[in-house]
């Protein structure tokens, strides 16, 4: 699970040009608007990172103004995204312990996980205004959950982890997540971010499921490589999908992540199945070496994400794997991150 809310140690302070009641905190490889002299570098203090969707409560209710929301899965809260104040771009909230009563008498330590005890969840665009369709469970275990970590919360370990090994950098496309696979049991299941759908006409997903015959072509592929289960993951894009921000005039899906028999596979054997289903995988930008080189830290890597679709508009960003899947110590898992434009989450207003 995504740790939302920390325990962080301000790692410096830096003047906004221009501003005479705030500065910018910098907290892991962070950054945030605070009011001046509230901190120093040293101090330490609760961070609350972007997507971060904070209970009612007073402590908060000087966010009201900027980041009131009300969802119909979450019920009311304040939802914390990218902004810019005084032309400094701030991700996330980093408050004093003092005024986080909540873990007050804890014995904490730097870097522990704090999500829970503040009732913090992620906020999350609801899958059934995507067009998903009626959920009938939750999505099963062997189809992932695509949920790739912001290079700001790796820092450069994580590019250190590339050194000597092939990678590949992907458009990360604005869509909505959307799988299908096929178990070891032979039945089909096609899924959003977090629950499978019914095939009941209501999903448009599903829809396009059918009408390019992808459950023959994911079978005959799976019998045709002796596959006991596999699993083929994407962003649906399109009409009336997450605002249609690239603006494609007919839905699409973009493949960024196949697994099969429990071991993700990689970039070619990703490219062999896309063919076999005659479906495009997201974009591939950029294969090569040297990625710590070329990228060697943070700042160098959001630069890169930079730019735009083939449709000429803003993208939201990149994702980079090595071509060959590897485990990670920094991310515990693949190795994989994304890096989101800062210039696209400006753009954004919700």
């Amino acid at each position: 699970m995504r740790k939302l809310v920390s325990v962080q140690k301000v790692k410096e302070i830096v003047p906004i040009e221009g501003a005479d009641r705030i500065e910018l905190a910098k907290v892991e490889d962070w950054q945030c608007v605070v009011n001046k002299g509230k901190f120093r570098a040293g101090d330490i203090g609760i961070y609350f990172e972007i997507d971060s969707f904070l209970p009612i409560k007073p402590q908060y209710e000087f966010l009201r103004k900027n980041s009131y929301k009300k969802s119909d899965i979450l019920g009311e809260g304040f939802r914390l995204k990218t902004q810019t104040f005084k032309g400094a771009i701030s991700q996330g909230l980093l408050l004093p312990l003092s005024e986080v009563p909540e873990l007050k008498g804890i014995t904490l330590h730097i870097g522990d996980d704090v999500t829970d005890p503040l009732g913090v969840k992620e906020y999350v665009v609801p899958e059934m205004a995507t067009g998903s369709g009626t959920a009938i469970g939750d999505r099963p275990s062997f189809i992932p959950k695509s949920d790739e970590t912001r290079i700001q919360v790796l820092g450069e370990a994580v590019i250190k982890e590339f050194h000597g090994r092939e990678y590949y950098i992907s458009s990360k496309m604005d869509g909505s997540s959307h799988s299908i696979g096929i178990g070891a049991d032979g039945v089909l299941h096609v899924t959003g971010h977090n629950y499978e759908y019914k095939d009941d006409g209501k999903s448009s997903f599903y829809e396009l499921v059918k009408a390019r015959g992808l459950e023959e072509k994911l079978r005959k592929y799976k019998d045709d490589n002796h596959i006991q289960e596999i699993s083929v993951s994407g962003e649906f894009c399109g009409p009336g999908i997450q605002s249609n921000r690239i603006g494609l005039t007919k839905p699409e899906w973009y493949i960024f992540t196949v697994k099969a028999d429990g071991k993700r596979c990689g970039l070619k054997k990703m490219q062999e199945a896309a063919e076999a289903l005659d479906n495009p995988t997201v974009p591939i930008e950029e294969v090569g070496t040297g990625f710590d080189e070329k990228y060697p830290t943070v700042e160098a890597v959001l630069a890169r994400a930079d730019g735009n679709y083939f449709t000429g508009r803003r993208k939201e960003g990149i994702v980079i794997r090595p071509t060959e899947p590897v485990h990670s110590d920094v991310v515990k898992g693949w190795l994989s991150m994304k890096a989101v434009s800062n210039k696209y989450l400006l753009k954004q207003k919700d």
